[in-house]
């Protein structure tokens, strides 16, 4: 006859049967490792910040601007041989055969400027409306030009500024608020509309033509900036805040909040500083200054600016650029789109 024992079984509880107090826990960070840590990343992001809006201006100015000369053979290889010498890569220079022809070169945006040599005197012909920093630096090289020669110095402002807004302010401050602009319907508009993706858009574009038009009217009657060219001001603006803001919803449609404030982020601390808005993007790094141009803020900052005074002339560009921006808000809208109505079958 054989007895069973009782056999004592060792088991282990689950973490679900412990007490809260016995749930094994990641143990936090010490405060001050966090403290450091934090403190480190911060000042970090300052450095990064603080190269984003000071390096682009503190390496600005004239490198390789298309400078138009006009004169004979003798004086052009002697003015070119200066301007080596006193402003080394500042210039690329083109010849024409005549005044009038260097005059509808700098109208038509071709060149920043020139430089017209005789015998007697150097005249420069500039256009403060293009940038003032530009024009400002070829009249100070013909300047030097014609101190060197003992010739007489003439300027001439081919597309001159508006007498109510002589250094171009207006225009120059349009970088925050465009930027601006673009962002805070997008975020009014989602608050709204959460689940209306056609009233959502159609805010946008009623936003960004009402912001177009209302800017107009700020630079031609308050300002004085521009004169008479209402419509195609208002039409640049229209289609810059556009093409700000439709990118923005599509990424917020399609990554949620995080693919709006990366958009955002990306719009205010590259293509707010990049822009070169108040001086051309030519006058920029040349490197950054390329780069500013292909982001909404830059491409509207030209578009703008060749709409109020070159007639139109050096926009094309420009406005393919935002328009390009405007198709990638759409795909990103219409992408978000197709996500969210393959999940709601899911979340059901």
């Amino acid at each position: 006859m054989t007895t069973n024992t009782p056999v004592a079984l060792e088991t282990q509880a689950a973490p679900s049967d412990l007490a809260p107090e016995q749930v094994p826990t990641r143990k936090a960070p010490r405060p001050a490792v966090s403290l450091v840590g934090m403190t480190a990343g911060l000042a970090a992001i300052l450095v990064l910040l603080l190269a984003l809006f000071i390096v682009p201006s503190l390496k600005s100015g004239a490198h390789g601007l298309p400078l138009g000369l006009v004169g004979s053979p003798a004086g052009l290889a002697q003015a070119e041989e200066s301007l080596s010498s006193v402003t080394p890569d500042a210039y690329a220079t083109r010849h024409f055969d005549s005044e009038d022809e260097l005059t509808t070169a700098i109208e038509r945006r071709d060149v920043v400027g020139g430089l017209v040599l005789t015998d007697t005197d150097v005249r420069a012909l500039v256009a403060s409306a293009g940038s003032t920093a530009i024009s400002g630096t070829v009249t100070a090289t013909a300047t030097q030009l014609a101190a060197a020669s003992g010739a007489q110095l003439g300027v001439v402002d081919v597309v001159p500024l508006p007498e109510a807004d002589p250094t171009g302010v207006g225009i120059g401050g349009l970088a925050f608020p465009l930027v601006f602009g673009g962002i805070v319907p997008v975020v009014a508009f989602a608050s709204v509309f959460p689940r209306r993706n056609g009233w959502r858009l159609g805010g946008i574009l009623a936003f960004s033509v009402v912001g177009g038009a209302v800017v107009a009217a700020v630079l031609q009657l308050w300002f004085g900036s521009v004169s008479g060219v209402f419509l195609p001001v208002a039409g640049s603006m229209a289609l810059g805040i556009a093409a700000l803001a439709l990118p923005l919803a599509g990424l917020q449609k399609l990554f949620g909040g995080k693919g709006f404030t990366i958009g955002a982020m990306t719009m205010m601390f590259l293509g707010n500083p990049l822009a070169g808005i108040a001086t051309t993007g030519a006058w920029l790094p040349a490197g950054l200054g390329a780069f500013g141009q292909l982001l909404p803020p830059g491409a509207t900052g030209a578009l703008v600016r060749s709409a109020a005074y070159f007639g139109g002339s050096g926009g094309l560009v420009p406005a393919l650029t935002l328009a390009g921006w405007v198709v990638v808000g759409v795909m990103l809208t219409i992408a978000g789109m197709k996500k969210a109505a393959k999940a709601a079958p899911a979340a059901v």
